[in-house]
Order: C-alpha cells, then sequence, then structure tokens
C-alpha cells in the first residue's frame, strides 16, 4: 500500500469518527466495514488521536446523514447511480448499497491508490482517478449509466475551496441532467467555529477554509438555471443524542439553533 503525507492524514479524521460511533454510539452509526479496517490503520493515529466527543462525532454525523439521503434516493428511485466525490476512505457502499445500483468513487490519484489498497473495488462500486472540478469523471458516469438518474454526494469537501469554484462545479455538474446532489456545509458563524476550534481539535488548524453557505435558495439563484433546493437542514437534526456527553448534546444543540451547520439537497 502506498505512503500518504502528512497532509493526506485528514483521509483518517472521518474514519475514526465512524470507528467510534460504531464501538460506543452505535444508535449514531454502526459501520462494521469501519471496524474492520481498524487494524490496518497506521497504529499511530488511533494512539495519537485527540479528538474530543463532539468532533468524533461530527465526523460520524455526516456519514450518517449522507447515509439517509442516499437510502431515500434509492427507494425514490431503485435504478439510480451514487456517485462520491472526494470519497477518501468512506465505506458507504457496504452500508447502504441495495444490491442492484452502480456506485462511483471519486477523488485524487494517490487517494484512490491508497482506497485501493486499503478497500479494493467491490462487484458494483468503480473508482474513478482525478480531479472532482474537472468534467472527466462526469462524462464517464453519464457515458456508462446514460439517462439513469444519479445523487452526488459531497461530503466534508467543499468548504476547502472558494465559492466560485464551487458553483462552477455545480452549473457543470447541472448540464448533464437529471441529477441531484446532496453535501453538507456551514453559514458564516458556522465558518469561523470550524476555524476557531474543530480544525484545531482535529489537528488541522492551519487548513484554510472558504466556502459556506447562509441561504440555500440564495445559492440556488447564484448557480442559475432551474436549480431546486430540495432540503436545507440542520446537522444534527436527526441525530440521536442520548447516552452522549453533557458538552457533546450542548455543542450540538448550539449548532443546530443557530445553523451552523447543515446539509443541502439540490436538484439541478
Amino acid at each position: 500500500m502506498s505512503k500518504l503525507g502528512v497532509v493526506e492524514d485528514t483521509l483518517f479524521i472521518p474514519m475514526l469518527g465512524r470507528i467510534y460511533a460504531s464501538e460506543h454510539c452505535p444508535q449514531i452509526l454502526y459501520d462494521k466495514k469501519a471496524l474492520e479496517l481498524k487494524n490496518k490503520l497506521p497504529s499511530d493515529l488511533i494512539e495519537q488521536n485527540m479528538q474530543n466527543q463532539y468532533t468524533l462525532l461530527a465526523s460520524a454525523s455526516r456519514s450518517a446523514n449522507m447515509d439517509r439521503f442516499i437510502r431515500s434516493f434509492l427507494e425514490r428511485r431503485p435504478n439510480g447511480v451514487i456517485v462520491q466525490l472526494g470519497c477518501g476512505l468512506e465505506t458507504t457502499y457496504y452500508r447502504c448499497d441495495n444490491g442492484r445500483t452502480r456506485w462511483y468513487a471519486v477523488d485524487l490519484p494517490h487517494v484512490i491508490e491508497y482506497r485501493r489498497g486499503l478497500l479494493p473495488e467491490p462487484e458494483r462500486e468503480f473508482y474513478i482517478s482525478g480531479d472532482v472540478f474537472a468534467k472527466d469523471w462526469l462524462k464517464k458516469v453519464r457515458n456508462d449509466v446514460l439517462d439513469a438518474p444519479i445523487l452526488v454526494t459531497a461530503g466534508g469537501l467543499f468548504h476547502y475551496f472558494e465559492e466560485h469554484k464551487v458553483i462552477a462545479l455545480l452549473r457543470m455538474i447541472g448540464q448533464f441532467r437529471n441529477i441531484e446532489v446532496v453535501f453538507d456545509t456551514v453559514n458564516r458563524k458556522g465558518m469561523a467555529m470550524m476555524q476557531k476550534k474543530y480544525m484545531k481539535q482535529v489537528g488541522h488548524a492551519d487548513a484554510q477554509m472558504f466556502f459556506y453557505v447562509d441561504s440555500a435558495e440564495e445559492l440556488a439563484a447564484k448557480i442559475r438555471g432551474n436549480v431546486k433546493v430540495i432540503s436545507e437542514e440542520s446537522y444534527y437534526r436527526h441525530i440521536p443524542r442520548n447516552g452522549l456527553n453533557l458538552s457533546t448534546r450542548l455543542s450540538m444543540g448550539v449548532s443546530d439553533c443557530l445553523c451552523m451547520v447543515k446539509m443541502i439537497h439540490l436538484k439541478l
């Protein structure tokens, strides 16, 4: 398996969150595949993990939220296709596959190479190496599945890019029709809090963050075309909080009260 540089250890943050939730808070997320992979991760990552319960569960909550949107989409569109942008080491396929869907996982070449070593391609999940902001992955998927409805997910991805770049990507995706997109994002307050506390807690205080959304309708207007906001909801709305530390429950409550972090679902 190829080695990753220091920067790419951000790949492991969501995995550590899923492992923690599976072991301590399975009511939020249970990820059998993540638990199977625990002993294959760099041992110092597990030992030196300085995250608190809230940041660990923030990662697990993203996966739980994405799972909910994916399952709902596949119930509505059983012939639908799932594309995960910036897939990292996500194991959604193993939690949500319905036995017939085609899945695509898109990320940078060295990430896909590392992913392949840890998670060899399963029966109906196809890995695509490349830039998520370039059109190549989209052409490949559309050529493969022609008119099938597609749900594109982008978990923990857009924060790190400037607004014009994210809008250009969403416009590009919209050109290929019959596509929905779901992603997590922050509002202006959430951006400040993430940079101040969350990234510091997970060991990446120097990570630059740019993109935030105060209003999904305003974002849709910027994308232009016939963009429809299907939903805009607070991040922890569907996350069970029973049994969690008081500080974690308070942090989740404040986040939702101020809509600091949210899930947005668009029809492009």
